[in-house]
């Protein structure tokens, strides 16, 4: 039963008697039934959206700036709440727009809700469904991109081996999807495909199966009509890799459609080494920074330079943040990360699509998981902050306390002191700054760290002329120490007392120094996949895959790596599906 007393409901009864006058009014005017019903729908969705798009591909692109996935949702499957979100609602867009977002990317898995044969048709619930999301989020006031989502590597993978049925069926979900969505505002975007991969094909055969993919997309939406006739179209490259060759062959591809609205797309999720933690890859370091500033250039380079407006339809860290597991990247290096795309982004002219599978708001309170993270990003949207080399400054309980030091990257603003809360440290006495070194004396760190009680014993602020503060972490810590155990590859933990220290990354090799472990490419393994730690539990943990991995009875020597910069070696043998673990 409605609630009468809720004004949308009222609002509701109003657009219902003016959507009945104005078909009675185009009736008498000489209108047919069902054209006066087509042009009443397109009317209906006019009023949705509140936005005004702008003509130019370039400019509507620029305006969509700052975006966010509805990730993990209606590209879940079997159904839209199978991985964990609860169903989105009204309110969620709400939300979004008051947090300063401008579009959403709404990614749509159709495989489950479609038949598999010809005519290859999809639930009309289900595509019921998916309108009824666009339509909250364009009355939101929001652009919104559609697209054919996981299905990328469920069929239209399998491309090379059955082009006709999946190149079929592919032409039938977006003559379906441009039928429903054909009366939409133009504030509404297609994006043909996300990720696509071919399976069993050469290069040349992907470059052309994609370039089949996205020209056929593009006939099929043109020739809808409506709202299709200038939609924004979406084009990607091979896996939405911002890499050269990809992208010159979407170039291709668009220049031979010749349509002033389309799109390029790509994702960005980093430097591998560092997204994940492998191979070392502790840090935001140079090779991260090299790899993100060339692949924003790339996209600048060769799409905006040329009038090709890009849109970073995912971006962010792969499996980060993420509630299940300890951090693999530090938090510190990760905002250095965020700061840096969107820095890199508004230089090039890329708008930017934050992939939020669960991670970061919370579906169900339509809360920030982590509001301090949020602020960081949102910050990052139109100023930079000043970083530093990094967030934590280790003190050791066991030795004499000495002057510590950091770099700063001021990043084009200006520092402005050192605070403890609401207390200003005083230049001279507890810290010193020489360029961008800023080091803390010895006097300082001593009443710091207070009791000296492990852990973090005082957190600083490192303040600039503009963005958010850098937060400093002054840490006890002496060297962690591991016991010898016993285990299954099914279940193995070395006791592990942290006192204080931060587990940074792992490396295995066997006698001979080869590597050990699944990632034979790399001694450094990938944190969370091979190795995690329990801080509370007071254990470090080798994974099953790990285990499994190893050569047995060939002895294996653990280099564990702490962001102190301790090092802690440790042994482990495999026999048979029984583990033992020792220290040197």
């Amino acid at each position: 039963m409605k609630d009468i007393r809720k004004p949308e409901y009222h609002r509701g009864r109003r657009r219902g008697r003016l959507a009945a006058l104005l078909m009675a009014l185009l009736v008498v005017v000489g209108l047919s039934s069902s054209t006066a019903m087509a042009t009443v729908n397109s009317a209906a969705h006019e009023v949705q959206s509140k936005v005004r798009v702008p003509a130019g591909a370039m400019d509507a692109v620029a305006e969509m700036q700052p975006s966010w996935n509805l990730g993990n949702t209606l590209d879940a499957f079997p159904n839209e709440t199978s991985w964990g979100n609860p169903p989105a609602t009204k309110a969620l867009f709400g939300t979004i727009r008051a947090q300063g977002f401008r579009s959403v990317r709404i990614p749509v898995t159709w495989t489950d809700h479609q038949s598999a044969t010809a005519p290859y048709t999809i639930d009309a619930a289900y595509m019921a469904r998916v309108k009824q999301v666009v339509d909250w989020a364009l009355a939101e006031g929001l652009y919104v991109v559609v697209n054919v989502h996981h299905d990328s590597w469920q069929w239209i993978n399998k491309m090379a081996t059955d082009h006709d049925r999946v190149l079929a069926r592919f032409d039938a979900s977006w003559t379906q999807i441009s039928s429903t969505f054909r009366d939409a505002p133009r504030s509404l975007l297609f994006e043909s495909v996300n990720e696509p991969i071919f399976d069993d094909a050469t290069d040349t055969q992907k470059a052309q199966f994609l370039n089949e993919l996205n020209t056929s997309f593009h006939k099929i939406v043109r020739s809808s009509g409506g709202g299709n006739t200038n939609r924004l179209l979406v084009l990607p490259t091979q896996y939405c890799t911002p890499d050269q060759k990809p992208i010159d062959e979407l170039n291709a591809t668009i220049s031979a459609l010749n349509d002033p609205n389309l799109v390029a797309t790509v994702h960005f999720y980093g430097w591998y080494p560092f997204s994940v933690n492998i191979a070392g890859g502790t840090h935001y370091d140079a090779a991260a920074q090299k790899n993100l500033t060339e692949s924003f250039a790339r996209m600048h380079d060769s799409f905006i330079a040329k009038g090709v407006p890009v849109y970073l339809g995912e971006y962010g860290l792969l499996s980060w943040p993420d509630d299940n597991h300890p951090p693999r990247v530090e938090r510190g290096e990760a905002l250095k990360y965020f700061e840096e795309v969107s820095n890199a982004a508004r230089a090039a002219g890329v708008t930017t699509a934050l992939w939020d599978p669960f991670s970061y708001l919370n579906r169900a309170t339509l809360q920030w998981r982590d509001p301090a993270l949020f602020a960081w990003i949102k910050s990052s949207w139109t100023t930079r902050s000043g970083t530093a080399s990094f967030d934590k400054v280790f003190v050791r309980k066991s030795s004499p306390i000495t002057a510590q030091s950091l770099t700063l990257n001021p990043n084009g603003t200006t520092f402005r002191g050192l605070w403890q809360g609401n207390t200003e440290l005083v230049a001279g006495r507890d810290y010193t700054l020489s360029g961008n070194q800023l080091t803390l004396t010895a006097a300082a760190l001593t009443r710091l760290t207070g009791s000296h009680d492990y852990g973090v014993n005082a957190t600083l602020q490192a303040r600039f002329s503009r963005g958010l503060p850098w937060n400093i972490d002054i840490v006890t810590y002496d060297t962690p120490v591991l016991s010898n155990s016993t285990g299954t590859t099914g279940s193995f933990t070395i006791p592990t007392q942290y006192r204080g220290d931060v587990l940074a990354t792992m490396e295995a090799k066997y006698a001979d120094g080869s590597t050990a472990g699944q990632t034979s490419w790399t001694p450094f393994q990938e944190f969370n996949k091979a190795f995690s730690p329990d801080y509370p539990g007071g254990k470090t943990i080798l994974t099953s895959e790990f285990l499994d991995a190893l050569r047995a009875d060939a002895p294996v020597t653990l280099t564990f790596h702490y962001y102190s910069g301790a090092t802690v070696t440790y042994h482990v043998t495999k026999s048979g599906s029984s583990v033992t673990g020792t220290t040197p």
